[in-house]
């Protein structure tokens, strides 16, 4: 009975422990069931479309991007296919190093590509693959492929490269493009159009390609690719095909262009010439230029080197960026305002003694004699100094500086070039702003008397003066400047004209333009004047006026030495436009540290009206002009007279190419 018992409490206890386990192998059922039900019905959209995810990949269509050609068509940037060498280091096996060593057993790898590549793997560790040498020719394919199993993670890439067929020439205009580095990333990612870069590798980074960008980028495409679960492509579902970028066809003349970085030589400086009825820029020279075909791939160390720590700083874009006095190409406008203000008349005169005597101090004229007795026509044709120290006292800073700034100086321009830098065109305002002490705010007398001759605290972009003197030329009227001039489209290639309307209209009377003009057609043209010699045989009329602009100040009764070292010599300037009745260009230069602007700038200007208006080159041969001058001059110049256009020796100092003044 004990026996019996037992048995019936052991089964009892038995049915319990199955029927737990029984109901945990159920719970743990509906557990399942709920989860099964939670993943196929509520959440099956999502994994499903994960799911395609992982088996389609949308490959990213990178749009060809758009030419930049000039205002004749001449190709400036082009595009051109070739094969690339790339890494994937993620991928690879083994140390990287010695992957690049048995690469180079195959591909010719110098260290200057070794090099390139360290830096990009700095800066673009967000691509996934990196070029270790580009242009492979076709042996060193051949070589490759060949011994491909060898290389995991390595592979030729058949991709567009930014070509610059003329090299340096126009390169601060063109500027160039780079392959997007961290810093560029963020600002994709910040972009509204962001997406439009998805798969991007390079972006423009100085000049035309990079103000211009999303012009010349065009739009994204994207395939959609069936993938094995091996990670292969088995098929292409859909294609959207990227759209080309738009073209710039821009309003530089590149055979004027050449002849004037030619006529530059050795020279430092920058030159800006503009058409004044539209405000086109013909030509852009920031001379030394570079070679802008050293960007795209990255640049090697020793190339960059050279560049970033040469003297003569050939990355600087001096005409956007470069601030100088003018020297005596301000005399023109002084001579304006003076007559638009009723400060002087046309026939005012004094007898120039060769000096100007404000209290205790003396500025002096480079003709120590003095010119004798001169008017306002004889002041800018045989550019007095003394007549413009009188004036400037008489009209005051505050007087010079209202008349000047609509016609732009001290000003951004607005030309279609990122990181313009604008001038300095002082007033008591701006000195009572910017210096800390009492003594320093204070505008005394002897700081007004040099701005009548272009120095002192004035300092100008060469586009600034160019502006200025395209807007005297075109009777007061204001064009902005601009160098893209039509965008083609990369698709149909319609053309969009860019429209450049008037800014605005100076209040000018047209007798007292006229009797500028006249003085300076006689700085050319008359016996005597400042640039006489260098336009006497020109057959054409043409206005201009030179100008020698100090770089360094000079101490009391200190003599300037016209022979000392070169960077302590004068910048020479000099403005013109032509032909005068019916203005096509007009035209600012600086020689830095040229000497006089009859002797160092006015001769490259020479050799630009020369090919510009008469179709004639500096080698003799004779090139059609785009426009027949219909003004051409036929007056018979006399004798030459020198050059009287050298700096005041007591001058405050000149601005540097960088806007700093020179002690």
């Amino acid at each position: 009975m004990t026996e019996f018992k037992n048995t019936e409490r052991e089964l009892h206890y038995f049915r319990l422990r199955v029927s737990v386990v029984g109901g945990f192998v159920f719970f743990c059922f509906l557990l399942l069931l709920a989860r099964f039900v939670w993943l196929q019905v509520y959440k099956h959209s999502d994994y499903a479309a994960q799911a395609e995810d992982n088996r389609i990949s949308i490959v990213p269509l990178v749009p060809t991007r758009g030419l930049i050609v000039d205002r004749n068509g001449v190709v400036l940037a082009r595009n051109f296919s070739a094969y690339t060498l790339e890494i994937t280091p993620s991928k690879i096996n083994g140390e990287l190093d010695t992957v690049i060593d048995a690469l180079s057993e195959l591909v010719e790898i110098q260290p200057k590509d070794r090099k390139r590549f360290r830096k990009l793997l700095e800066e673009s560790k967000n691509f996934a693959s990196i070029p270790i040498r580009t242009r492979l020719s076709d042996e060193e394919v051949a070589r490759f492929t060949a011994q491909r199993y060898r290389f995991p993670g390595v592979e030729i890439q058949a991709r567009p490269f930014r070509q610059y067929p003329l090299g340096a020439v126009a390169s601060h205009v063109i500027g160039y493009i780079g392959r997007v580095s961290q810093k560029d990333a963020e600002k994709i990612d910040a972009m509204d159009d962001a997406a439009n870069y998805s798969g991007t590798e390079y972006i423009g980074k100085e000049g035309l390609e990079k103000s211009y960008e999303k012009e010349l980028h065009g739009i994204t495409g994207n395939e959609e690719v069936e993938i094995s679960a091996g990670g292969r492509a088995v098929r292409t579902l859909s294609r959207t095909s990227a759209s080309p970028g738009n073209n710039l066809i821009l309003s530089i003349d590149i055979e004027l262009q050449k002849v004037v970085e030619e006529a530059f030589g050795d020279h430092r400086g920058a030159f800006v010439a503009i058409e004044p009825s539209t405000g086109d820029v013909l030509a852009y020279v920031s001379k030394p230029t570079y070679d802008p075909n050293l960007f795209v791939e990255g640049i090697d160390q020793q190339s960059w080197d050279d560049l970033n720590n040469s003297p003569d700083r050939p990355l600087v874009n001096r005409p956007l960026s470069g601030t100088y006095s003018p020297g005596s190409t301000f005399k023109p406008f002084m001579a304006l305002g003076a007559l638009e203000l009723g400060v002087r008349t046309p026939s005012w005169s004094l007898h120039d003694p060769g000096h100007f005597i404000l209290g205790n101090h003396t500025f002096k004229d480079d003709v120590p004699q003095g010119h004798g007795t001169v008017d306002m026509h004889a002041s800018i044709v045989r550019s007095c100094d003394t007549y413009y120290f009188m004036l400037a006292n008489d009209m005051g800073v505050d007087r010079i500086h209202d008349f000047m700034k609509p016609f732009g100086f001290g000003e951004l321009t607005g030309i279609d070039l990122e990181n313009e830098r604008a001038g300095l065109l002082p007033s008591t305002a701006w000195k009572r702003a910017t210096y800390k002490t009492p003594e320093r705010k204070k505008w005394v007398a002897g700081d007004t008397i040099s701005l009548g001759i272009g120095q002192g605290y004035n300092a100008f972009t060469p586009l600034e003066i160019a502006k200025a003197v395209a807007t005297l030329a075109n009777d007061g009227v204001v064009m902005r400047p601009h160098l893209v001039k039509t965008i083609e489209s990369g698709v149909n290639l319609e053309r969009t004209q860019v429209v450049q309307k008037e800014s605005y209209k100076i209040n000018l009377k047209q007798e007292n333009i006229d009797i500028i003009k006249r003085a300076m057609v006689g700085v050319t043209s008359e016996p005597g004047g400042t640039a006489y010699s260098v336009f006497k045989d020109a057959g054409y009329v043409v206005a201009g006026k030179t100008g020698t602009a100090q770089v360094v100040g000079l101490k009391k009764n200190e003599k300037y030495n016209r022979n000392g070292a070169e960077k302590l010599r004068d910048n020479a300037l000099f403005t013109a436009f032509a032909p005068v009745d019916h203005p096509r260009i007009a035209i600012a230069i600086v020689v830095e540290n040229g000497g006089f602007g009859a002797a160092a700038a006015a001769p490259i200007v020479k050799k630009a009206l020369d090919y510009y208006l008469l179709g004639k080159r500096p080698d003799g041969k004779i090139t059609p002009p785009a426009v027949s001058n219909d003004a051409a001059d036929n007056d018979e110049p006399a004798e030459m007279e020198g050059d009287d256009d050298a700096p005041d020796e007591t001058a405050a100092p000149a601005a540097d190419t960088q806007g700093n003044k020179r002690p």
